[in-house]
């Protein structure tokens, strides 16, 4: 009898590792995908994958589905180890059912979210999926809820990231949105609402779905994703790369990672990176590679607003969350989508106890009547709401400019930095010399016998008086000027210092932020 037994357990085990048969896993490889089952093998470290639930069913009775038994459901759901953490998975098998979402796979996904937040790790999730199963109506809508439930109860408590493998439309969109970070891959996956066809028949509008939802339209033109992998292999070393970074959960302290890079290595090439003319731009992200271990720059959503730089790095091993003007693209102007992409990232370093370091080269807030009518203030409003709700150590370089209201935004010591450095070449001030004189002076250089030299004089005076880095020190607001060469050690200095920063918010049930 026992044999009996044991034959019909392998016999259902080995039908749920097949999924929907041999031959629609076939399909998927041609098609360049992987399996559901050999993506989280890729993912995880070898050996460690622990599955649950692998022989739950679906229940429902209706619309021919009755006879048709996939063990499993066509959900895959477990934790594992990655390069030795623990973490939680699910993976969307679309070889059953399209991937399409019960009431049973539903709980599936439930369970390990809520063992994850329980037992204090990251979750990830790996999409390919054709929506709510339709057969099942209602029930397979309220799986959806109760998913996106958790998601919101676990943001901020324990990392989310969202890997996009295949199809993901409608409803099955809000899970990945609530997530920390989003993975698409080239060509093979896309995230709509809504598909080509009912645009079409509503808005008479024709879009292939690569356009509507593809990785590139979503790195590029939404920024609904961060990362637009080349394959699925990419996809999947992306999220390995990615939890290197960050901790375990909200009350962990961020990795550690050895490094034989010296803590006081100086680089004399900053010291002439920024150029004598403050109009020409020059790429923020050699300054960041120059100061970080090792030289290296995992960058967030660099398709997207390309304006500002987001991304991780390590000093003295270990993570920081790194957030910079870009003065190569429009000058490194703050406009809506620059300062939404900032905040969200500045937040989540927050949420995880990772410091944040700020190179700052702005010329202002972007003018334009599309800006203002499409709420630049609000949206403004939201990267300065993140950085002074931050706790987490806080240190700030100024490059270049730190001109108007951006100067207040971009981690200024007014609205809790820790530690703000400058260099020589920082101009700090309400607006440009140029413009500036040309309001304050302009009566006294149109009445004058040579304007040109006039203004030149003008604006030399107001740079000295009133843009130099040395008029902040005076008052305390720039810490200290210093030599760019040294940038690196005294910012990893300055993280030791702040290694026991004690940092709260007033009592309250959340803030208000401005969506």
């Amino acid at each position: 009898m026992t044999e009996q037994k044991l034959k019909f357990l392998n016999e259902r085990k080995e039908k749920a590792l097949l999924g929907g048969g041999q031959d629609r896993i076939e399909k998927q490889h041609q098609l360049g995908k992987k399996s559901a089952r050999e993506r989280i093998q890729y993912l995880l470290d070898e050996g460690t994958f622990e599955e649950f639930d692998q022989l739950k069913s679906h229940r429902c009775q209706d619309f021919g589905l009755s006879d048709q038994d996939y063990p499993g459901d066509g959900m895959v759901t477990g934790y594992g180890l990655i390069e030795g953490k623990q973490v939680f998975v699910f993976a969307q098998d679309f070889t059953v059912f399209g991937g399409s979402l019960s009431e049973t796979n539903a709980g599936k996904i439930c369970k390990i979210m809520d063992m994850a937040m329980k037992v204090g790790a990251p979750l990830i999730g790996l999409n390919d999926s054709g929506g709510a199963r339709i057969q099942e109506g209602v029930v397979s809508l309220g799986g959806y809820a109760d998913i996106f439930l958790r998601n919101t109860l676990a943001s901020g408590v324990i990392p989310q990231i969202s890997a996009i493998m295949g199809p993901c439309a409608g409803g099955a969109v809000y899970s990945p949105a609530i997530t920390d970070f989003n993975v698409m891959v080239k060509n093979t996956s896309y995230m709509f609402i809504t598909g080509p066809d009912v645009i079409k028949a509503v808005t008479h509008e024709d879009v292939t779905k690569e356009d509507l939802g593809g990785a590139l339209t979503h790195n590029i033109r939404s920024g609904v994703a961060h990362f637009a992998a080349e394959d699925e292999e990419d996809c999947l070393n992306i999220i390995r790369e990615l939890l290197s970074f960050m901790p375990s959960n909200n009350m962990d302290d961020p990795p550690y990672k050895a490094t034989s890079d010296p803590v006081d290595r100086q680089d004399k090439k900053l010291n002439s990176i920024v150029p004598d003319n403050p109009n020409l731009p020059y790429d923020i992200r050699e300054v960041i590679r120059r100061i970080a271990d090792d030289g290296y720059f995992f960058e967030v959503a660099e398709h997207f607003a390309k304006n500002i730089v987001i991304g991780f790095a390590r000093l003295g091993g270990y993570s920081v969350g790194i957030v910079a003007n870009q003065p190569a693209f429009l000058a490194g102007v703050l406009d809506i989508d620059a300062s939404v992409k900032a905040a969200r990232f500045v937040r989540f370093c927050d949420c995880f106890n990772i410091p944040l370091i700020t190179f700052e080269d702005v010329p202002g807030f972007l003018p334009g009547i599309q800006q203002e009518y499409n709420g630049i203030i609000r949206h403004g409003a939201k990267l300065l709401y993140a950085f002074a709700e931050a706790t987490v150590p806080k240190l700030t370089v100024i490059t270049r400019k730190a001109y108007g209201g951006a100067y207040c935004v971009m981690a200024s010591k007014h609205i809790r930095a820790d530690l703000n450095f400058a260099w020589p070449t920082a101009e700090i001030a309400v607006m440009g010399a140029e413009g500036a004189v040309n309001i304050l002076y302009r009566q006294q250089i149109s009445q004058a016998e040579d304007t040109t030299l006039a203004r030149a004089e003008k604006i030399k005076e107001y740079q000295d008086k009133f843009a130099s880095p040395y008029v902040a020190a005076q008052h305390g607001f720039i810490d200290e000027i210093i030599e760019p060469a040294q940038t690196r050690q005294k910012l990893i200095r300055g993280l030791k210092l702040l290694g026991n920063k004690r940092d709260t918010n007033p009592p309250k049930k959340h803030g208000n932020i401005p969506l």
